[in-house]
């Protein structure tokens, strides 16, 4: 076993359900993981090959090829798309030398596409050895590969400066910036940190502070919108001794950027409110499952965690509460979609395929190693230090009856002023259009909750968002009157889901796939009305998949027929019945070339 291997699997402990952690420093060592790599570890952990190679290939950012000393990974969003991606991929491909999904010959450059990355407002966007270059063009794709070709560092490569706010710290050094439009309760300039740690919590017992969270109403930011305060008490009802709580940051969700800029710029805000999560189920470990994406902030909210500790914020009897020990480390993820959903979270977290559980047992009751786990997302967390602050009355009385509180939006796509805005729940998609300085006008339609959500059309822009019409975990994607929805957007995102399924449930992995196909033959002229009522049907038998993105996977389309009908019959074929979308004159040219005869149709 090689030395380095060693060292990085003593680091962990040899712990078994650190594996992700092994393997994100192999890859970022090595810049791949052999199969010489995945023996030495299996034996190092005392499991086997198998398990290990299971996981390595399962996540995006994870590869058992070299994957070149710079390593590109474009932004291949919808979004990405609208603001030019497909030139700037091409220039990227010259410059370079090589194809995507290529290394160069001398193993220099590698470039892959990638889903998207948190970065819709700032488009179009590229990881490169996992530092952010935003707002590309093609004359910087040119002096981006120029530089990569003469040696420089990747600081070096900065040329725009380095972005706004925290963006600038000396540990973070990133382009990035946070494009906050407009601010509410959470994004508060005037947050007093950690005084619900000092002056609420040493005056209250763990059930006084689920009871004023439930007076709140607030429930989860993520989408699902379960009760919080519920959740917190279910999870405390469990006959347990250790309990965990988990902080749900994979940010995966096309679209979706704003929990990017809250850790950015209110990390202590997010661990408070974890903190309070532990007191209230008594939890002594927190732990924030962060998106490889976001690893270019991993120093700094290191030192943040690191001088919560040195003021007594995490650690032992926090605020002199005896008993009260909490502390928090973060585990990457390696870039899969699915390990939003929480049961694949926590099998990610412990060092396996993010693949969704069977529920029940729910997290509360069995979660992260069997033990009960309370998870909430970014949002959610830092909206309970809010409630707590200003009391829940206060709290309640923003928003709607069934909606309280605020919420953030990830606003991109064709508008004036793309970024984050916090508004109170019930804001119309019309007012929303009317704030981000879109051209209603010219508006063709609203993707409202990112792929997994609804395309809005004009007609419905008097719907609100809230829990009981227009819920949204936060991704809001304009499209004005240019665009094509169904080639654009509706096959964007179903290929979205096609790659990003687990390929657990034979729905999920099949369905997506003859969907698109369908689509593809209608943009092509050869569909039949048969045609829309077959999406129709296989997307209701999409919706029996086990975990939300096999259920959803088929929205994109749903949606579209919905709301878009009219698009969709005017490309099927009028007065047939039935085509196979094959082309057999084609197919024999294609299959004559290849063997040099001439293709003869009788």
């Amino acid at each position: 076993m090689s030395k380095t291997i060693q060292d990085i699997i003593d680091k962990y402990n040899k712990d078994r359900s650190r594996l992700m952690d092994i393997l994100i420093d192999i890859q970022e060592e090595d810049g791949f993981i052999s199969n010489d790599a995945i023996n030495d570890i299996a034996k190092g952990l005392d499991i086997s090959f198998v398990d290990v190679e299971e996981t390595v290939s399962f996540y995006h950012f994870f590869s058992q090829k070299p994957t070149g000393k710079y390593t590109i990974y474009l932004n291949n969003s919808v979004v990405a798309n609208l603001k030019g991606r497909e030139l700037i991929k091409k220039i990227f491909e010259e410059e370079v030398g090589c194809k995507f999904g290529e290394v160069t010959k001398d193993g220099l450059i590698a470039l892959f596409d990638t889903s998207c990355i948190g970065m819709n407002d700032q488009e179009v966007a590229a990881i490169i050895n996992g530092n952010i270059f935003t707002r590309l063009t093609t004359f910087r794709v040119k002096e981006i590969v120029r530089d990569i070709k003469a040696g420089k560092s990747i600081d070096e490569m900065i040329t725009e400066g380095y972005g706004s706010g925290k963006n600038n710290h000396p540990l973070v050094k990133s382009m990035v910036t946070n494009g906050i439009r407009r601010r509410g309760l959470i994004l508060d300039y005037n947050y007093k940190a950690f005084s619900v740690l000092t002056d609420i919590l040493p005056k209250s017992s763990p059930t006084d502070i689920i009871s004023e969270i439930k007076k709140s109403h607030i429930r989860g930011r993520g989408g699902a919108g379960f009760p919080t305060g519920i959740k917190w008490e279910f999870c405390r009802m469990a006959d347990a001794k250790d309990r965990y709580v988990f902080c749900n940051a994979d940010e995966g969700e096309p679209g979706t950027f704003k929990d990017r800029v809250i850790l950015t710029e209110h990390p202590g805000l997010l661990f408070e409110g974890m903190a309070i999560a532990a007191y209230s189920i008594e939890a002594k470990h927190g732990i924030l499952y962060l998106r490889y994406e976001y690893k270019y902030l991993h120093k700094y909210l290191e030192f943040v965690l690191k001088k919560m500790r040195e003021n007594k914020f995490l650690g032992k009897n926090i605020s002199g509460i005896e008993g009260f020990d909490f502390d928090i480390r973060i585990q990457f993820g390696g870039g899969a979609y699915v390990c939003g959903e929480e049961s694949a979270l926590l099998e990610s977290a412990e060092g396996k395929r993010g693949e969704p559980r069977d529920r029940p047992p729910f997290p509360v009751e069995k979660g992260y190693l069997e033990k009960p786990t309370v998870i909430n997302n970014v949002e959610t967390l830092c909206s309970v230090v809010k409630v707590l602050q200003k009391g829940a009355d206060y709290y309640s009385a923003l928003g709607t009856k069934n909606s309280t509180g605020t919420k953030l939006l990830s606003i991109s796509g064709d508008c004036n002023y793309p970024g984050v805005y916090e508004i109170e729940w019930g804001f119309s998609v019309r007012d929303i259009l009317e704030m981000v300085g879109a051209d209603i006008e010219k508006t063709q339609a609203v993707q409202v909750g990112g792929p997994s959500g609804v395309l809005v059309a004009p007609i419905e822009f008097t719907r609100t968002v809230c829990y009981s019409d227009l819920s949204t975990g936060g991704s809001f994607i304009i499209f004005n009157e240019s665009r094509n929805l169904i080639k654009e957007c509706v096959i964007n995102f179903t290929e979205f889901f096609i790659e990003e399924s687990c390929g657990s449930c034979s729905t999920c992995r099949i369905l997506p796939s003859l969907m698109k196909s369908k689509v593809e033959k209608i943009l092509e002229g050869r569909g039949v009305y048969q045609d829309i009522k077959d999406l129709e049907e296989w997307g209701t038998i999409l919706k029996s998949s086990r975990c939300g993105l096999g259920q959803t996977a088929a929205n994109p389309i749903l949606s579209s027929i919905q709301n878009f009908r009219h698009i969709y019959e005017q490309l099927v074929q009028k007065g047939k019945d039935y085509d196979t979308g094959f082309d057999l004159e084609a197919a024999l040219q294609e299959s004559s070339r290849a063997v040099g005869r001439e293709a003869k149709m009788n």
